[in-house]
Formats: structure tokens, C-alpha cells, sequence
């Protein structure tokens, strides 16, 4: 078990816990349980709007926005998931262009209908249209893109890609999936971790077990900016990257790397991913191999802390990194964290945006 950095944690800003509005969705479903109704949202105006946080800015990482910043798109995306906006149009006028290089349902949804719901406009763009770094240059899609829309959202291979969109254009970029980084998702995560356990969650264990890949990544990275005790559990071979790690080094954050299935034990979360992404199918024989015991099933939930959670980002290759029982499981958080992926991005959005005029 390898230790990185020293004991030290990045303190968030605590408000009020969130309530689980999924939880009061189900209310009242089961036959042996009694009605409940919910209290009808406090409605924002545009008097009573936050003020955009990181307004026109790029969001690549997760450590584009301070601790302060986060604490602010988070208490939005809960305020959203409340109801709290819905007679407001914030980014009425607005559009984005959603570029996918890679195959989309989560991500795509969810930024359109979000931008539907805040008034604004979405533009699905496959890279068959633009061929990005083939039939065009990337700056020359970013220097197009930027005279036509408000914002870009990326689902791209390579994080390089997003950087030279964002170096180019001078609209917001958001990362919606890189092979460094998945930032966007990571809000919805943790946006799911403060429903269960507040929005203070220093010392929370969050472990990461399978592929030390873009979502490990990420991890570390929100490790560094909410205090969570950060654990990643992978074979030997398949670690974060060391940028990363050294990110967390800088930052002077506790991340712990181990190949012992054991550190699962007493987690607060236990998080997964798929083993083999999309464009390491050539590889897939040979990680099936490297990850044999690593994948989560029921039996392994039982050994989480008693009030733990199992998350799961989705797509699930099911037999591989877990099973249909474990996302089914009384644990499993996973379809509200993709249910608040719709909510975190909406907040980023906005958070983004949301100072923006239209300029028709």
C-alpha cells in the first residue's frame, strides 16, 4: 500500500444537507406506505439568481474551480434537483455545441435537456460532421464554433484535444469525457455522496477499485478539493496517472494506492468503472486477465460500511467490473447519480454562462 503526500486536507465550505429529492419521489409508491407530500420549492427570479461563479471561463478539470466555486455549483445543482428554477430562463438566447468523438447517452441527454431547461439551445455535432484534426484543424473548428455558439462541450480521445478547442476559442469549453480527465461526471458523483452524508464530507473514504483511468483520475482531483480520503485499489500496472498524483502532492492531499482488495472494507463509497474503455478493445483479452477479483458484486457491498453507497458511472459491462445484483443492490446509488448528472451539469452550465447575453 503506497502512500502519496502529506496528512493534510483542503477545507469546503459546509451548508445546509440537501434533501433527497429522490427519495420523496418514491414516497408513497409501496402499498404499506402512507402518502407523502412534498413542500412545493421556494421558486428563484431572476432577482434571486446566484451569481455565476466561473463565469466564461474553460472546464477542463475538476481543479479549474476552487473549493468555494464547487461549493457554489453544487448548492445549485441541488437547488435545481429541488425544483427551485423552474420559472426561471437563464440562458434563454444561448446555445452550445455538443462535439461527441465517442458514442453518448448520459452525456448527451443530459446537456441537451439541461440546456432546454435553462432556456438555451443545444447542437448535437458527431465527429462524422466535423473530423476533428482530420477533415479540419481543431483550431479551426474552435475559431468557427466560437462566432455561431456560447459554449462547447467535448466528449473527445484525447484531453489535448479539449486544450487546443480551449485554447482556441474564446467561448467556455467543458470536458464531458477525456482519456485524462471526466470532470462533469464527478459533479454528478458527488452531488449523489452530499444526499447521503452532507455536504461536508472531510474523512468521508471514498474508494475507487478497477482501471485506474479518467474516472480514478477525476477522483483524486475531488479528493483534493472536498478533504474525502481518496483510495484507488487497481492491479499492479494500471495506476492513475502520475500527473495527477502529483497534483495531489502540490495540493499536500492524502491519496492512497494499493493493489489489496481488502481496502474496500468500511468505505463510505465504493466506486467502479468499466476495465476496458471505449478504444482499448485490442487490449481486452489481456485486462479480463489483470482484473480477475476486482469486480463488485453483492458479497463485496457487505463489507462497506453499513450506511455506504455503491456507485457506478455507467455504461456497466455486466460480468466484468460488477454485476446486474450489485447495481440493483439496496446499496446502489446508480441511477440517482445518473439521474443528477442532468442537475450538476445544468449547474455548470449556468455557473459558466449564465452572465452571458444572446448576441442576435
Amino acid at each position: 500500500m503506497t502512500k502519496v503526500a502529506r496528512p493534510k486536507k483542503t477545507q469546503v465550505q459546509a451548508s445546509a444537507a440537501p434533501k433527497k429529492s429522490g427519495a420523496a419521489r418514491k414516497a408513497g409508491t409501496k402499498k404499506d406506505a402512507a402518502p407523502v407530500a412534498a413542500a412545493a420549492p421556494v421558486l428563484l427570479t431572476p432577482d434571486t439568481l446566484p451569481k455565476p461563479v466561473m463565469a466564461g471561463r474553460d472546464f477542463l478539470s475538476n481543479l479549474d474551480m476552487t473549493a468555494a466555486e464547487l461549493r457554489a455549483v453544487m448548492d445549485t445543482a441541488h437547488s435545481m434537483k429541488r425544483g427551485e428554477w423552474r420559472a426561471v430562463k437563464p440562458l434563454a438566447g444561448l446555445s452550445i455545441a455538443l462535439v461527441f468523438e465517442k458514442a453518448s447517452l448520459r452525456t448527451r441527454t443530459t446537456f441537451d435537456v439541461g440546456m432546454y431547461q435553462l432556456g438555451g439551445h443545444a447542437i448535437t455535432l458527431s465527429n462524422t460532421e466535423i473530423g476533428l484534426g482530420t477533415r479540419e484543424r481543431v483550431s479551426d473548428v474552435a475559431r468557427n464554433l466560437e462566432r455561431w455558439v456560447d459554449a462547447v462541450m467535448g466528449r473527445v480521445y484525447l484531453q489535448q484535444t479539449l486544450q487546443e478547442l480551449a485554447q482556441h476559442a474564446a467561448i467556455p469549453v467543458i470536458n464531458g469525457l477525456s482519456d485524462m480527465l471526466h470532470p462533469a461526471q464527478l459533479l454528478a458523483d458527488y452531488q449523489t455522496i452530499e444526499e447521503e452524508f452532507g455536504t461536508d464530507l472531510r474523512g468521508r473514504r471514498v474508494v475507487y477499485i478497477g482501471d485506474g483511468n479518467n474516472l480514478a483520475n477525476s477522483h483524486i482531483h475531488m479528493g483534493i478539493l472536498t478533504g474525502t480520503d481518496v483510495t484507488v485499489v487497481t492491479p499492479v500496472g494500471y495506476e492513475p496517472n502520475a500527473g495527477v498524483l502529483m497534483d495531489a502532492v502540490r495540493a499536500g492531499v492524502n491519496i492512497t494506492l494499493t493493489n489489496d482488495l481488502a481496502a474496500v472494507q468500511g468505505a463510505d463509497v465504493l466506486y467502479t468503472d468499466v476495465w476496458i474503455s471505449m478504444g482499448q478493445e485490442a487490449e481486452a483479452d489481456i485486462r479480463r486477465r489483470a482484473f480477475q477479483g476486482y469486480q463488485v458484486t453483492p458479497e463485496m457491498l457487505d463489507t462497506i460500511a453499513p450506511d455506504g453507497i455503491f456507485l457506478h458511472c455507467l455504461p456497466a459491462h455486466y460480468g466484468e467490473e460488477t454485476v446486474p445484483e450489485a447495481t440493483e443492490h439496496p446499496k446502489s446509488r446508480v441511477f440517482d447519480q445518473a439521474e443528477n448528472r442532468l442537475h450538476a451539469q445544468k449547474a455548470l452550465m449556468y455557473h459558466l454562462m449564465g452572465d452571458l447575453k444572446p448576441r442576435w
